[in-house]
């Protein structure tokens, strides 16, 4: 029965697009209130509705997005992101995870990071792969079953960090091709993208990458060596001529924090053809570490408001890995919406954070998710009430040291071990000086959200005495 209802979704989706890019300014809104009347989960009845409002207004920067998706995309690319990922993994693969979660009394994630090999051809500054062994790798069948086993599970979105990724080229694309019921991304540095590869993307159509950049020409070569962001600039023509899709992942840290939110880089980032932005912040992780890196309350707090700004205003989606906490209630990691599986196989709770009590190549994946450490993070999430200090490790270091512990979990780090009281001392002061302005900052939130909903009250309580 499930594989019919896909079926006949997916012809459904099909016939949408189809009749969307006849007339998107038109029939954006006819398609969005035909999938609203049949929408059953009152959480995508929710996020159409927004979808709706957007369509209202034409200069909003939510439309102007999705005009940019019907303009710049290659049409079997578009059809098959929504199909993939708001039909398999965001509507049919989160009921079944709740299914699963309900079974097995353990978190089961909606998206899995795995890194296919821990090598590199760059080396930059402050990277967390710099601190595994250059030699590790999975190998196809390994990966071919964790997809598999996730997909069992209900997850059908997967994304590759590493190393570098496109090191195994041949088999991303052999797995997208394969499993085509799937949504997938890397984390690249885009050096290594080509013309035949970009053919290959367009052939699946269910890959799409996240290229690494740290501002411009100067803070990116900083970081990842001379020569690397003409490199980067070159890649994204490409991708953008075959029409596929991308974005750019972004590590912002005490030097290049007011550059890389600045107007310039983002409308360099649209100009380019991406249509996304993810945005994590520095962490102080390993030997070689540098905390001065770590960026100053103000500028975290800067990014808070900028984030938002920018998404109210241009036509790209941000995503800010730490301050969009709000959105997530807290933590995302240890398998509430995602694991790391690195190249040696240790399952880790986040890409962040490089301890673990368990290796898929030993087990399946759900024995994986019901590890000492995993169950410690369900027990403890979130971790703090202000869902803007959500971090166990930078904003409250003593939960990950505590949870660590008490797991018994083991450093996945093989060149230096770290221990979990020495990297959990590098953030205390970064924590300890983001907690007044973090609570400044969730106070005024939740004064507007009460606000809003003291309206929304008077709203109904009017409709009802008017007889509307």
């Amino acid at each position: 029965m499930k594989s019919i209802n896909q079926a006949m979704s997916s012809v459904l989706i099909k016939r949408g697009m189809s009749f969307l890019e006849k007339n998107p300014d038109k029939n954006i809104p006819r398609v969005l209130k035909w999938a609203n009347k049949i929408a059953r989960n009152k959480e995508h009845k929710q996020v159409i509705q927004f979808l709706l409002n957007i369509t209202q207004d034409k200069n909003h920067a939510g439309y102007r997005l999705f005009k940019r998706m019907f303009l710049e995309l290659k049409p079997q690319v578009r059809s098959k992101f929504l199909i993939n990922y708001f039909l398999q993994e965001v509507v049919l693969g989160n009921a079944h995870i709740k299914n699963m979660r309900e079974k097995h009394q353990c978190n089961i994630p909606y998206q899995i990071l795995i890194d296919p090999t821990s090598a590199c051809n760059l080396k930059c500054t402050g990277c967390w792969a710099q601190e595994y062994d250059k030699t590790d790798n999975l190998d196809f069948e390994t990966l071919d079953r964790i997809i598999r086993e996730g997909k069992e599970l209900g997850i059908y979105f997967y994304l590759y960090s590493g190393g570098e990724p496109l090191l195994r080229k041949k088999d991303i694309i052999a797995l997208a091709e394969k499993h085509n019921d799937c949504a997938f991304l890397a984390f690249t540095n885009g050096t290594l993208v080509d013309e035949d590869f970009c053919q290959q993307m367009e052939k699946v159509g269910n890959l799409v990458l996240a290229i690494s950049v740290e501002g411009f020409e100067q803070e990116t070569d900083m970081r990842r060596g001379v020569g690397t962001f003409q490199k980067v600039m070159q890649a994204m023509d490409l991708l953008k001529q075959h029409g596929l899709g991308f974005g750019f992942s972004t590590c912002y840290h005490r030097r290049n924090t007011e550059v890389v939110s600045s107007d310039e880089y983002i409308d360099l980032m649209i100009e380019k053809g991406c249509m996304f932005g993810w945005y994590f912040t520095y962490i102080p992780l390993g030997k070689d570490a540098v905390p001065e890196l770590l960026v100053t309350p103000e500028q975290r707090e800067y990014m808070y408001h900028r984030i938002r700004e920018i998404r109210s205003t241009k036509p790209i989606f941000l995503l800010d890995f730490w301050n969009d906490g709000e959105y997530v209630k807290g933590c995302i990691a240890g398998g509430r919406y995602y694991v790391h599986i690195n190249a040696a196989g240790d399952v880790e709770p986040c890409a962040f954070i490089h301890y673990s009590n368990y290796n898929i190549k030993n087990m399946s994946l759900i024995e994986a998710l019901k590890s000492p450490l995993f169950k410690q993070y369900a027990q403890e999430q979130p971790f703090n009430s202000n869902h803007l200090r959500p971090c166990p490790l930078l904003d409250n270091p003593e939960k990950l040291r505590a949870m660590v512990h008490a797991s018994q979990a083991v450093s996945t780090q093989p060149l230096d071990k770290e221990d979990v009281d020495v990297l959990t001392a590098k953030c205390e002061k970064a924590a300890r000086e983001w907690a007044p302005v973090a609570d400044k900052l969730w106070q005024k939130y939740l004064e507007k959200k009460e606000k809003k909903m003291k309206e929304k009250e008077e709203e109904i309580i009017y409709s009802k005495v008017c007889g509307k």
